[in-house]
């Protein structure tokens, strides 16, 4: 922002503040204890801004001409905006490399019992802060990548879909990809990758449907975790990133869930998001109404698993994660 601005404004969001370890929700600003722990002096950090509002001018040599700088928010929580997420209860999940939940709870940042994040969601203005729940699988898509370039059983990314639509299901395998660990809600950093329920007539197609089930499996347990924490029953999860585009993971997804998985026409909503808070910052829209208006449905998948078939895969699921965390001993 500093060198945007030619030095004159050298501030940060709350959202990006949060992420810091030197940030207190409650207080909404720098943490003074945790400024001393760190040893970092007050003095070094940028001033705290609402993530909606103009907060600086961009000087006209980097693009042609002077722009006010109206929308700051973080990576995951520009997400959630850009999905028209802007009341409590309602949630999106990004698939990319990792998948990233959130679940905005309005003006309460609600403390997790599930191992979960509860973060800043935006300020906008002199509007109260929003809060939302947080939940990260380290390997989403990754997992398709291993396929590629590890197992080499894809030669793209983009053909794992037809290759997983090969078999009728997973044939009893369940994969566990904890190459790096896994992260929320089990929080297990000695867990590693694992597949289970392998005979003689597990084909690559059954590998790769598993593979897929396994991104489905890990953010059910965090929308589960979200769930019970907030204490509410979520309508419907909106969807982005590159896996969304993926139907049968989506399909599968809906399934586990038990309530419809929304992809919007566009999937690269971080950069929509913050689009958003900074046309409504400058007028361009009146209320957030008119970014839900603005908001366009691509595909909605309902769920058409019977819930006990959902139940009984989500049991073995359960399984495979703890032969995976027992790995380490």
């Amino acid at each position: 922002m500093a060198r945007l601005t030619g030095g004159s404004a050298h501030v940060t969001d709350h959202t990006n503040a949060s992420r810091t370890m030197l940030y207190d929700l409650a207080a909404r600003a720098w943490d003074p204890e945790l400024l001393s722990l760190f040893g970092v002096s007050p003095l070094v950090l940028p001033a705290i801004v609402p993530s909606g509002g103009v907060v600086g001018t961009c000087r006209g040599e980097h693009f042609g001409y002077e722009l006010p700088i109206a929308g700051i928010a973080g990576d995951q929580q520009a997400a959630l905006f850009g999905q028209g997420c802007v009341h409590a209860g309602s949630a999106k999940n990004t698939y990319g490399t990792g998948c990233f939940m959130l679940l905005n709870t309005g003006e309460s940042a609600v403390a997790s019992a599930n191992n979960l994040l509860s973060t800043v969601a935006w300020r906008r203005g002199d509007a109260r802060l929003q809060y939302a729940l947080e939940g990260s699988v380290f390997i989403g898509g990754a997992v398709v990548q291993w396929l590629r370039d590890g197992l080499k059983i894809v030669d793209s990314a983009t053909e794992i879909e037809a290759l997983a639509a090969s078999v009728a299901d997973n044939g009893g395998v369940y994969f566990v990809p904890a190459f790096a660990g896994l992260g929320a809600p089990h929080w297990d950093a000695y867990a590693r990758g694992a597949m289970f329920g392998i005979t003689r007539g597990v084909t690559s197609g059954h590998v790769a449907r598993a593979a897929l089930e396994a991104i489905a499996f890990q953010c059910a347990d965090l929308l589960q975790a979200m769930q019970r924490d907030a204490g509410i029953t979520l309508s419907e999860l909106r969807v982005d990133g590159g896996a969304a585009a993926n139907n049968l993971l989506m399909q599968f997804q809906a399934d586990m869930l038990g309530v419809p998985v929304v992809r919007p026409k566009v999937l690269e909503t971080t950069a929509l998001g913050a689009a958003y808070l900074a046309g409504l910052a400058v007028g361009y829209w009146e209320d957030a109404g008119a970014i839900r208006d603005n908001w366009r449905v691509d595909r909605a998948f309902e769920p058409s698993m019977a819930r006990d078939r959902a139940d009984e895969l989500r049991g073995r699921w359960d399984k495979a994660i703890a032969r995976a965390r027992d790995w380490a001993g």
